[in-house]
């Protein structure tokens, strides 16, 4: 767009001044250049309704509309910078190669159900799906439910009731209250249809409930959802696709790392070894970085996987960072990782905080830029500005779900150019989301060490008697106790209480987060949480507790993971909230409709074809008027590059048209007409759509997209107008008009019945 700029804008032009009087009472005066009228006008007219003027100069007559009401083209431009915003620009409006997205699909497909069979193996359908579908049974009077195909009620009772068919005897039926009225359902219907209908957030409630008389409104309401869905599935694509597409050479399997892995003084358990195998391959058998989650409770092995994955790096002569949230898990995994490497001195390892002087960190920040040191750990210090690796190779990050937001994007960063492991014993919501769907690749370490014992979790309301007696408890045994307030405020007055209760027991004040600290050896442990008041307690926080107290069994980490991310959703996937597109259906209908849009990616193609093969027979050829032509600086040229803007791709012709708006003001009515035939054609280009024509009244388009895709375009298309008037046989688009349109109006109902489709156009893979 430089030279369309340059010819559009010369940098020696001034821009244009426009009058703009939006009525006759709200008259204002804006300064006039010379190069903007060229002649000084002789008269003047207003319009109350538009701002029209003619010069008898070389000015053309121009109508400007008020600022309230946008013309058509504006409304399109920011209509698809609403619904494309991912997309702008070459690398995300480009149209995926195909071989690419076969090999792509087949690696999704592969990718979902290895997941599936490795996470939630146990829950699988015996039809190979997965399905988020309530147990009745688990229904408290009052929760809400989604029944698929009526909507969004309220959970009542489980009761015997006679059947229709009264030949049986009763049967047990789900009642479920609606906005109008009461349904019931046979209980093993209910199972397969009903869902539990969640936010991901604290409002738990609905807008409405749905009405049984009016099961269109939910129908619409789950087309929203399902829109969302594919749009989602394609961003996903996207970024799979392009971090497919980076390269790296494989690491060389090193001959000492047999030796490296001996010194391990454990016996690995089972999905120990198998997460060592997982990151052996990724590091030693493909092609491109890896991006992987190890998750596993406390005590489970997963650093290990991590030193193995360093020694792999670090033996091919590259770096590799260790990334903490705080100092003290930091300090503890520097201690260890010297203690693993202790042998092999060449092997160089730094710390890296904020409790060094500015010496200590200008002297490692020079050994980490110059290669000088192998192993770097740290806090989020090693993600700033100033941090300078020599031959980074792979990011170990050690509980993700505790970095900020701007750290996390940092981390995002990385993962493009470096290898990367995710050691998480309760992962966050969106790193759970991604594993599951397939998109990310993940070792789940379930199985405890042999010595371990389970930690005991119990909730209870606060109370004195009830610390004291599972603290003497503790100390009688000869074991230690942590007791873990929110906040330092109070901490003193804690001691006091301590140390008047139990004299002879040495205390200590420190801060942090500390239960996983608890029950990492042989013994049994115990942790007590204690809140003031469960009255006090949000729904959304009652849930969480409870989820902590049922999954107190070793390996249930990655369980308890799943039901955080059930019960506040999860949370924010690409920079941007989906609350508004689950509040359609609900968390875990949406979710259900997420792995059958996966499972179903390539049915969901739309082929675009070459803006040159798109034919519009319609007999409209504008002619711009003379004067217009004298005004514009190089009219021939600035045509020939909206044609070459359009032939790009829409953004480059919205540039375009913006651009010319910027310059010259709103064009005449017959070079309106021109760029709407430009828009029309590239649509329809992007639409898959090759030829438009008129037979009579009907409208007929002849594409290459299947019949799923244009139910699913026009089942969104927010115009009653334009989907009523639409239906597809073969390879026809077709559309039956009330009346014979003349020229222009017909351009203009296909220019507006294109632009329905085209918002929905994110929602597809092109190839």
């Amino acid at each position: 767009m430089a030279a369309a700029r340059a010819s559009l804008l010369p940098a020696s032009t001034p821009k244009p001044a426009f009058l703009r009087f939006p009525s006759l009472s709200g008259i204002r005066r804006l300064p006039l250049s010379i190069r903007s009228i060229r002649t000084a006008p002789r008269f003047l007219i207003i319009s109350s309704r538009y701002t029209t003027f003619y010069t008898e100069g070389s000015v053309a007559p121009r109508i400007e509309r008020p600022e309230t009401e946008p013309d058509d083209i504006t409304a399109l431009n920011q209509r698809i910078r609403r619904e494309h915003k991912h997309r702008e620009g070459p690398k995300n409006g480009s149209t995926m190669d195909s071989f690419e997205v076969d090999k792509y699909i087949r690696v999704v497909k592969e990718q979902q159900q290895r997941g599936l069979q490795k996470l939630k193996g146990d829950k699988l359908s015996n039809a190979g799906g997965f399905g988020y579908q309530v147990d009745p049974y688990t229904l408290n009077p009052g929760d809400y439910v989604v029944h698929k195909k009526v909507g969004i009620g309220k959970f009542v009772a489980i009761k015997f009731d006679a059947p229709k068919d009264s030949s049986s005897g009763p049967i047990e039926y789900v009642f479920i209250e609606y906005a109008d009225g009461m349904a019931k359902l046979p209980v093993k219907q209910a199972s397969r249809l009903l869902y539990r209908y969640n936010l991901p957030n604290e409002t738990r409630k609905p807008r409405a409930l749905s009405k049984l008389s009016d099961p269109t409104t939910w129908q619409r309401r789950r087309t929203k959802g399902k829109i969302a869905v594919q749009k989602m599935v394609v961003d996903l694509m996207e970024l799979y696709l392009h971090r497919l597409k980076q390269k790296r050479l494989s690491y060389p399997k090193s001959p000492s790392a047999g030796n490296f892995a001996a010194q391990f003084p454990y016996e690995p358990t089972p999905d120990q070894k198998q997460a060592f195998i997982d990151v052996e391959r990724d590091l030693t058998e493909r092609g491109t970085p890896m991006d992987r989650l190890i998750c596993g409770d406390v005590g489970f092995g997963k650093t290990e996987v991590a030193m193995r994955a360093i020694f792999c790096v670090v033996s091919a002569g590259k770096q590799a960072m260790v990334l903490t949230p705080t100092i003290v898990l930091a300090k503890q995994h520097f201690v260890v990782i010297s203690q693993r490497f202790s042998q092999y001195p060449h092997i160089k390892i730094g710390l890296l905080s904020r409790f060094q002087t500015k010496s200590e960190k200008e002297e490692y920040l020079s050994l980490i830029k110059s290669g000088h040191l192998d192993i770097i750990v740290g806090t989020h210090a090693l993600l700033g500005n100033r941090v300078a690796y020599n031959n980074l190779g792979l990011l170990v990050v050690d509980e993700e779900q505790r970095f900020g937001v701007k750290q996390k994007e940092k981390i995002a960063s990385f993962k493009t150019a470096v290898d990367v492991l995710t050691l998480s014993a309760t992962p966050i919501p969106r790193t759970l989301y991604l594993a599951l769907t397939g998109f990310r690749d993940a070792s789940l370490i379930s199985t405890p060490p042999p010595e371990r014992v389970r930690i005991k979790t119990q909730l209870s309301s606060f109370s004195k008697e009830k610390i004291l007696s599972a603290i003497k408890f503790e100390l009688d045994r000869g074991g230690q106790v942590f007791y873990v307030l929110p906040r330092i405020k109070g901490l003193e007055e804690v001691r006091d209480f301590l140390e008047d209760s139990f004299p002879c027991a040495t205390i200590a004040i420190a801060h942090g987060k500390l239960r996983g600290r608890v029950g990492r050896s042989d013994k049994e442990a115990y942790a007590y949480l204690f809140f003031p008041d469960k009255s006090l307690l949000s729904d959304q926080a009652a849930e969480r507790l409870a989820a902590i107290e049922d999954f107190g069994d070793l390996g249930k980490g990655f369980y308890l993971a799943e039901r955080d991310m059930g019960i506040r959703g999860f949370g924010n996937i690409f920079g941007e909230q989906q609350t508004g597109d689950i509040g359609n259906v609900g968390i875990d209908l949406f979710f259900e409709m997420l792995f059958e849009s996966l499972s179903e990616v390539d049915k969901n193609r739309l082929l675009p074809v070459p803006y040159s093969s798109v034919q519009l027979d319609i007999n409209l050829t504008p002619h711009l008027s003379s004067d217009y032509i004298n005004y514009l600086d190089n009219p021939v040229e600035l045509i020939k590059e909206a044609e070459r803007a359009a032939a790009n791709d829409i953004w480059r012709l919205m540039q375009f048209t913006e651009q010319l708006r910027r310059q010259y003001g709103k064009e005449p009515h017959s070079m309106e007409i021109l760029l709407k035939k430009l828009y029309v054609r590239r649509m329809a280009a992007d639409l898959g759509i090759k030829r438009i024509y008129t037979s009579g009244k009907t409208v007929v388009m002849i594409t290459n997209m299947s019949k799923k895709v244009f139910r699913l375009m026009t089942e969104s298309m927010t115009s009653d107008v334009y989907r009523n008037s639409l239906s597809f046989t073969h390879n026809e688009i077709k559309a039956e008009l009330l009346l014979d349109l003349p020229k222009e109006q017909l351009l203009n109902w296909i220019f507006q019945c294109l632009a329905e489709l085209y918002a929905v156009l994110p929602a597809f893979v092109k190839y």
